[in-house]
C-alpha cells in the first residue's frame, strides 16, 4: 500500500493518542500488525524551543517504524521549522493535527479550532511540505467546529493544494467530541471530492467495523484510537479478515495475558517502576476488559503499591478467568461504558484522549 514515498505492508494505522500511543504501546501495535503507528502530539513550538519534555516524544526505536510524529500548532512559520527539525529524526510521516476537541487545545486556537480556518490550514500544510525534505505530510481533521459548520469540502481543497499525501478524517465534528456516532457518509463525499488518498476514523472498535466503514465509502484505509486500547489484536484480527475473508477473533485469555506482560514490561524498562505503575494499572484493565470476573479485578488493582505485583495479579486474574468457565462471554455493559469513556471505572472522566 503506497502513501507519498511509503509503501506500508498492512493497512490499518494506530492513532496518535496523548499519554497513550508511548514506544511501548506503538511497538505492540506493530507486532500485533499495524501498519504505521504515531508518536503522541507534539507541540511545534517546544519542537523549536528545543523543549526537553517534548523532544522525548520524538525518541522512537527502529522497531516501530513505520512512525508518523503528529504536530500540534497555529503558526505556519513556527510549525515550518518545527518540521525541519522533525525532519532530522527520520520519521516516516509528518502529520498535522486539526481534530483534537479538547478546550485546553482548542482555547489556544489549534487542534480542531483550526478546522474555521481553511486558509490558515494551507498555509500550515504548504510550510510543513516545503520544510519535510521529502518526508509525507498528512493532515487528521474532524467534519468542521459543529453541525452548522461544515467547512470539509474547504478544508480538503486547502490540503490537497497545498502538498499533503493525504487525510485522515474524524467523521464527528468538534462539537460532537467522542458523545455520539461517526457520520462515515461524509468519508464517502470527501472520497468523491478528492483525489487525496482518505484514511476514515471514528467508531471502529472491531475488524467489521473497519471492513464496514472502507466498504461503504471507499476510503482507502483505517485509523484506529480508542478501539486499539487493551486490543491491539484488532490489527491482526482485520489483516486476517481482509486477507482470508475471516475473523479468527479475539484471542483467549493466555495469549491476552502474555501480550499485556509484554506491554508491561516494556512500560517498567521506558519509565521505571514507580512512575510507570499508574500506566499500567490502566493497561491491565484495558486489556481484561474483554474477560469476565472484571469486578474482582477492578477492587484489586487499585491498592497495588509495587510495580512487580502487577504481574502477579494479571497471573492470578487469569486463574480466576478459567474458573469461571463462562462459554460466549460478551461484558456488554462494560463494553458501552468504554465507549463512552476510556477510564469506564471512574464515575467522572478524567483523561482525555487527544486524538
Amino acid at each position: 500500500m503506497g502513501i507519498g514515498n511509503l509503501d506500508l505492508e498492512n493497512r490499518l494505522f494506530l492513532a496518535p493518542m496523548a499519554e497513550i500511543t508511548d514506544s511501548p504501546f506503538r511497538r505492540i501495535a506493530r507486532e500485533c500488525g499495524a501498519g504505521l503507528v504515531f508518536t503522541q502530539m507534539v507541540s511545534a513550538l517546544g519542537v523549536v524551543e528545543g523543549d526537553f519534555n517534548t523532544l522525548r516524544y520524538l525518541v522512537f526505536d527502529r522497531a516501530e517504524k513505520p512512525i508518523g510524529v503528529q504536530i500540534l500548532g497555529n503558526d505556519p512559520s513556527i510549525i515550518g521549522e518545527a518540521v525541519k527539525e522533525i525532519s532530522r529524526y527520520k520519521p516516516d510521516l509528518i502529520d498535522l493535527n486539526c481534530g483534537c476537541p479538547v478546550d485546553k487545545v482548542t482555547s489556544c486556537n489549534m487542534g480542531a479550532a483550526l478546522l474555521n480556518d481553511p486558509k490558515r490550514i494551507g498555509k500550515i500544510v504548504d510550510s510543513m511540505a516545503k520544510n519535510s525534505n521529502g518526508i509525507p505530510i498528512s493532515v487528521k481533521i474532524r467534519l468542521g467546529y459543529d453541525d452548522r459548520n461544515i467547512d470539509i469540502l474547504d478544508i480538503v481543497r486547502a490540503v490537497e493544494n497545498n502538498g499533503a499525501s493525504f487525510i485522515t478524517v474524524h467523521a464527528r465534528t468538534k462539537k460532537q467530541r467522542y458523545d455520539s456516532e461517526a457520520n462515515w457518509e461524509w468519508i464517502r463525499k470527501i472520497m468523491e471530492f478528492t483525489k487525496l488518498k482518505v484514511i476514515g476514523n471514528g467508531s471502529l472498535f472491531t475488524p467489521q467495523d473497519v471492513k464496514k466503514m472502507i466498504d461503504t465509502t471507499g476510503c482507502y484505509s483505517a485509523m484506529i484510537a480508542r478501539g486499539a486500547l487493551g486490543n491491539p489484536f484488532i490489527f491482526e484480527r482485520y489483516n486476517k479478515l481482509s486477507a482470508e475473508g475471516f475473523d479468527p477473533g479475539h484471542p483467549d485469555v493466555d495469549t491476552t495475558a502474555e501480550v499485556l506482560k509484554k506491554h508491561l514490561k516494556l512500560l517498567e524498562y521506558e519509565y521505571g517502576p514507580v512512575n510507570a505503575l499508574d500506566k499500567g494499572k490502566k493497561q491491565i484493565l484495558w486489556y481484561f476488559r474483554f474477560f469476565p470476573e472484571l469486578e474482582s479485578l477492578l477492587k484489586n488493582v487499585f491498592g497495588i503499591l509495587a510495580y512487580s505485583d502487577l504481574y502477579e495479579i494479571a497471573d492470578e486474574h487469569v486463574l480466576l478467568i478459567k474458573k469461571a468457565n463462562i462459554e460466549n462471554f460478551t461484558n456488554t455493559e462494560i463494553d458501552f461504558r468504554f465507549r463512552k469513556k476510556v477510564l469506564y471505572w471512574l464515575e467522572t472522566d478524567e483523561f482525555e484522549a487527544l486524538m
